[in-house]
């Protein structure tokens, strides 16, 4: 049964402790944007996925009581950094699989400031960690340092990759220097600031090569997508606002991910290839039909192993493919045109669902300042360690 995202909402992303509100509040601020813009009242939704990974059990609950007291079933949803993603699929499987015809993907998260650590994301005791195997596969390559540990296992992908097959400093920070610029037409960032490729390279250095500029931040926020059938479209008039969900896949850690002892496979790259590979398959279509991209760069070194995953590139290549501006305004794809998780921020529940938002805005022309011109057919990869990811092709 075809799938639809009629309407989709998210918050303004902020910097933690800078805004008073509770997660209860930025979840009906979503949830509500979402069900507005697809001019559908909560009383028709049946079923709510709720996404988040560091509040309370039952959060999904709390979260929507401010939309309505209904008594649907709200499941919650917590699957590391790709939580947003795994409610939105979550949504998608009890539509087409007939179980309901109107289903609320909701994310949210009310994060802490500083480095991510510890809770959902792992942490540097290696013997309780959800990625305890993640980590032993970096520490016996390149020891445990005292840096932050996603960092650190992101920024050790980065000097394999360097070693490997020549990447640059410059290249790593040439994709954060695009989705800061992204960023400045995004009214929601969380940062808008403009940088060169020297003061990307000069800011303080996280775990080297990675500097600050070129790590997602914690965030606050929330984003939302209605899931609904093609007879809920129908019989409600909304064709002139959906975009159909033409394929999703979500694959986790295999073999390949720690046969290699290399942290460019710990940290996604052979799952992200495997459920883009099913995506295509399932779809009919391949990336070169792809316009417009949001993907996990929740390190620069990501953005460019996931071009490689998702078939952009070859191996080794997605230095200078960024590098060449293929991947911005003018070039062949626009990735992360809301600024990326660098740019726009990281609330960990709500990433995939606004990667969602972003695309369901570009395939119908909303973009606004940042529209990508002619985008019909969007793809948003969303990971998390531990591990999943979330691929997911979208058409107009």
């Amino acid at each position: 049964m075809k799938t639809y995202i009629v309407g989709v909402g998210m918050t303004k992303f902020e910097k933690p402790e800078t805004r008073d509100w509770s997660y209860g509040d930025m979840a009906k601020e979503a949830g509500a944007a979402a069900l507005a813009d697809a001019g559908i009242p909560y009383e028709r939704v049946q079923q709510v996925a709720a996404g988040y990974c560091f509040q309370p059990s039952a959060a999904g609950q709390r979260a929507v009581y401010g939309l309505g007291l209904t008594g649907v079933p709200v499941y919650n949803v917590n699957n590391n950094c790709a939580t947003g993603s795994t409610a939105l699929m979550m949504a998608r499987q009890f539509v087409a699989g007939g179980a309901a015809d109107c289903v609320l993907a909701l994310g949210f998260e009310k994060m802490s400031r500083g480095a991510l650590g510890g809770g959902s994301a792992g942490g540097a005791d290696l013997k309780s960690s959800p990625v305890a195997r993640h980590y032993g596969v970096m520490a016996a390559r390149h020891g445990f340092a005292a840096t932050p540990p996603t960092a650190q296992i992101f920024g050790n992908a980065a000097r394999e990759h360097m070693e490997r097959y020549g990447t640059t400093e410059a290249q790593l920070a040439a994709v954060a220097v695009k989705n800061h610029r992204h960023s400045a037409r995004n009214p929601r960032a969380q940062f808008r600031d403009v940088y060169t490729v020297e003061e990307i390279m000069a800011a303080k250095t996280v775990h080297a090569p990675l500097t600050r500029l070129q790590c997602s931040p914690t965030s606050d926020g929330a984003a939302a997508a209605l899931v609904v059938s093609e007879r809920f479209v129908d019989a409600h008039g909304l064709g002139e606002r959906s975009v159909e969900i033409a394929a999703q896949a979500m694959t986790t850690d295999t073999e390949e991910t720690f046969a290699s002892g290399s942290c460019i496979d710990v940290v996604g790259r052979p799952m992200s290839r495997e459920a883009a590979l099913q995506v295509y398959e399932t779809s009919g279509l391949g990336i070169e039909d792809v316009d417009v991209v949001e993907l996990h760069d929740c390190f620069s070194i990501n953005e460019l192993l996931t071009y490689e995953a998702l078939g952009m590139c070859e191996d080794g290549a997605s230095g200078k493919l960024v590098e060449s501006g293929a991947t911005t305004y003018g070039g062949r794809w626009v990735v992360n045109p809301s600024g990326g998780l660098i740019s726009k921020g990281h609330p960990l529940g709500a990433t995939g669902l606004a990667q969602a938002a972003e695309l369901v805005w570009q395939l119908r022309g909303e973009g606004g300042e940042r529209q990508v011109a002619g985008a019909s057919v969007g793809l948003a990869h969303n990971i998390g360690l531990g591990g999943a990811a979330v691929v997911t092709l979208l058409r107009r």
